[in-house]
């Protein structure tokens, strides 16, 4: 019988690869026939691999193991990208899987801070990710705990809207919800400083002023953000971001390659919590994924502005390498 290293040729455990194999069948979707077809074994050593996990208990619910590279990746980007924790998953076959897969590692990230960690106000931002993320928080009773949108909304309805991110979270664990009640961006700088002059805002934005834990996620300059899509006012365009330097947003202010906010107007216009001021958050946790977003990922990464990155394995490779390197990528 070939060995794991001659079937794969990457030198990994027998035990890695029965995680693989579990991972690619039980949360991939994948058939045994597709993963022997990938990995290059037969469809029997599959199904004898998947039956040896359910009798060992390495599948349970959920994997009872995980990738030596993903956690090797993991401590490197501790170790050179200025994370204080980092949680990397292989990156699946299928990227439209992607969103729901890191937001299953980021709830159950989450839930494990949340019940090691005393927490005062909870910001969320938006998009697909983090509402998988909170549908994965295990729900608890934390009717002491606020929970902020920390930026405003579209003016159109969405379940990936602040406003719906926000409350989802809420409920999910009891706690009390604010929303900043306004959308992303204003009409110009001088309207965005009128808007959040009123007296109807100063309490929601002391709030997320005292955020101490953050779960954001980043945007691109493709059609695939729904930032691009359907948030940016109708006189800016990608393509002028592109040109002025922009790798993507976080919170709705675009940042460059060095992870600073570009020299824009919009970034003036932005109903939010200015990105300069995330370094004076205790933790921030940025969950993001996908190839379209390495640039913005190595971006955030130089800027320094997550505690904590969540992310799929080639992409936080790529996008540690890009961070160290200060090149950009199309």
């Amino acid at each position: 019988m070939k060995s794991t290293t001659e079937v794969l040729g990457l030198g990994v455990s027998d035990e890695q690869l029965q995680v693989r194999v579990a991972w690619l069948y039980h949360m991939e979707d994948l058939t045994q026939a597709e993963i022997a077809a990938r990995l290059g074994l037969t469809r029997l050593r599959v199904n004898r691999i998947l039956g040896d996990c359910r009798a060992s208990g390495l599948v349970r619910v959920s994997l009872a193991s995980r990738l030596e590279s993903c956690v090797a990746l993991e401590r490197q980007l501790v170790r050179e990208g200025g994370l204080a924790e980092a949680v990397i998953i292989p990156t699946p076959e299928d990227p439209e899987k992607l969103p729901s897969l890191l937001g299953m590692a980021a709830g159950d990230y989450l839930s494990q801070y949340l019940a090691r960690t005393e927490v005062s106000v909870f910001g969320v931002g938006w998009g697909a990710t983090l509402r998988e993320a909170i549908r994965h928080i295990s729900p608890a009773d934390r009717p002491g705990l606020w929970v902020t949108s920390m930026m405003g909304g579209l003016t159109q309805g969405s379940e990936l809207n602040s406003f719906e991110t926000a409350g989802e979270l809420a409920r999910r664990l009891n706690a009390q919800c604010a929303y900043l009640a306004a959308p992303i961006y204003a009409g110009s700088a001088a309207s965005r400083d009128t808007i959040v002059a009123q007296d109807v805002f100063a309490e929601a934005l002391a709030r997320i002023e005292a955020v101490d834990l953050a779960l954001l996620s980043l945007g691109d300059l493709s059609p695939r953000s729904l930032l691009i899509r359907h948030g940016l006012p109708r006189d800016v365009t990608a393509k002028e971001l592109r040109a002025a330097g922009a790798v993507g947003d976080v919170l709705g202010q675009f940042l460059d390659a060095a992870g600073q906010p570009i020299a824009h107007p919009i970034n003036d216009r932005v109903i939010g919590l200015p990105s300069a001021r995330l370094a004076a958050v205790r933790t921030v946790v940025l969950a993001a994924g996908g190839a379209n977003k390495r640039a913005v990922i190595a971006a955030a990464l130089r800027g320094g502005i997550p505690k904590v990155l969540i992310s799929d394995e080639d992409t936080a490779r790529a996008a540690l390498k890009l961070a160290r390197s200060g090149a950009d990528m199309p």
